[in-house]
């Protein structure tokens, strides 16, 4: 088992241009011009997988776009493994004619406030047939839960101490790079979008439309 590095120093010592760290994760999308030749392409990235014993999500989207998660999930985020195996597919990219397109890289989870973290979340479990996310930290609050097929989006708890009944209960965190950040904040801006906190910048801005339903934009910086 690999040890854990930080986002901060795993951006800092690891030269990976066709890839985006995004929280827990780094993700790289690649354009195959045909979609066989997609095909063949996560095939040779299932097969260097196999031979690293580390195996990442794949997904093959029309008309030959691939996508690629890299996590250590048994280190519950980036490590060395995910750096050597991205260098890798990175390499049969190139080989294959491939090109990359890391500013697609992209996650979306739903934050869901609460007084009572364990009395709401498995209703969530339930109706969404997600299970529990384990924890970081051993013992702590179970505040996220994920869905075991892999392919909707993370739902986690966010801590309240007291009712916001003039507030959004449930809000989107969309990640992205943190070199794409300020143009998706432009843009939300600019399509009727209001600022109401830079606060916690570059970890997150708190935005809302016109009617005051929020949404966070969030990159992996000023967290570690």
């Amino acid at each position: 088992m690999a040890d854990r590095i930080p986002r901060s120093e795993f951006a800092a010592n690891y030269a990976l241009p066709d890839w985006r760290i995004l929280l827990h994760s780094i993700e790289g999308w690649f354009v195959a011009p045909t979609f066989p030749a997609g095909a063949a392409f996560l095939t040779a990235v299932a097969d260097a997988a196999e031979a690293a014993d580390h195996h990442p999500d794949l997904e093959l989207r029309y008309p030959g776009r691939v996508h690629v998660r890299l996590t250590s999930h048994d280190a519950r985020g980036l490590t060395s493994r995910d750096a050597d195996l991205a260098a890798t597919i990175s390499e049969l990219a190139a080989a294959a004619g491939l090109t990359s397109e890391p500013s697609a890289a992209e996650q979306v989870e739903v934050a869901i406030d609460a007084l009572d973290i364990d009395l709401v979340r498995p209703f969530w479990n339930a109706v969404l047939a997600y299970e529990d996310e384990p924890p970081v930290v051993p013992g702590d609050t179970v505040d996220g839960i994920r869905d075991p097929r892999g392919i909707g989006p993370g739902f986690w708890f966010q801590q309240m101490d007291e009712p916001r009944p003039q507030r959004s209960r449930i809000h989107l965190d969309v990640i992205v790079s943190h070199d794409e950040v300020q143009d998706r904040l432009a843009a939300t801006l600019a399509a009727g979008g209001t600022l109401l906190t830079d606060e916690h910048a570059p970890a997150f801005w708190v935005l809302a439309d016109a009617e005051g339903n929020e949404a966070c934009l969030c990159t992996w910086q000023g967290r570690d």
